[in-house]
């Protein structure tokens, strides 16, 4: 399966490719996004993000030739939260004759209120499951299963997205803003040759901080052993995303 995850506690500065649980061959790759390592995404050019962009796409290509899921780093099966989104998106297809992320993505592009930054192909929006405080789900507007299905323009108008999203994240604390990011696609390896319509390629953010630079959210008590509580709402946490402005706050600085 196709999931692209970048592990950013210092911000978008690599990705690390690990195929897991084939121990005859074990290998890490570490995918720099730029020459400059203290450079992150949301101050690279969009030639330069889009170029982040290719070679996700042609990693997940590699990779999932071979194996069913692929968080570039691949494994021979799909781990708990694909399994889930593949069973739910599968049933929902059945039931609704639509991909379950598409006609959500209708939804919230209809609404506004939880949406955060938008453009022809793509929607960022805070879902109202989200947990931690300033979670983003990215989404395209049109059906697409896996990110190497993605057109050029498409790949462009990501490149915008997230470079418009991540500014924003910056911005929100002046700080290189924290977070943890992935892409969920359809399955690949075996299920390459399967009918995998229910799938709508996605990406999850979820960057841990709360009030300030240095105040971030922990999972503890009830929320390890209930159920998750949230700081602030969906829609209050969106609004704050959306309302920031899109100058980077560090070259706002340097203009003055």
């Amino acid at each position: 399966m196709t999931f692209l995850h970048c592990s950013l506690m210092l911000q978008s500065l690599m990705t690390v490719i690990t195929p897991c649980f084939e121990l005859p061959q074990p290998g890490v790759k570490v995918m720099c996004f730029h020459p400059w390592s203290d450079l992150t995404l949301p101050l690279m050019s969009l030639p330069e993000i889009r170029a982040v962009i290719d070679a996700w796409a042609e990693l997940t290509t590699e990779l999932g030739a071979s194996y069913p899921w692929v968080q570039v780093w691949a494994s021979s099966f799909l781990p708990n939260e694909a399994h889930l989104e593949d069973r739910t998106q599968r049933q929902h297809l059945s039931q609704h004759g639509v991909p379950m992320l598409l006609e959500y993505a209708e939804q919230e592009a209809c609404r506004k209120e939880r949406l955060v930054v938008e453009n022809a192909d793509w929607l960022v929006v805070v879902p109202y499951w989200a947990t931690w405080p300033y979670q983003t789900l990215l989404l395209p507007r049109r059906h697409v299963c896996r990110l190497q299905d993605l057109s050029e323009s498409e790949k462009d108008s990501l490149a915008s997205i997230m470079q418009r999203l991540l500014i924003k994240y910056d911005n929100l604390f002046e700080v290189s803003f924290p977070y943890s990011m992935g892409w969920h696609g359809a399955p690949t390896g075996p299920y390459l040759e399967e009918d995998c319509r229910h799938w709508q390629l996605h990406a999850h953010y979820y960057p841990p901080l709360l009030r300030s630079a240095t105040i971030r959210k922990f999972m503890v008590g009830y929320e390890m052993l209930a159920q998750a509580q949230r700081d602030l709402t969906p829609e209050q946490a969106a609004e704050r995303l959306r309302n920031l402005p899109e100058v980077h706050y560090k070259k706002r600085a340097e203009e003055v």
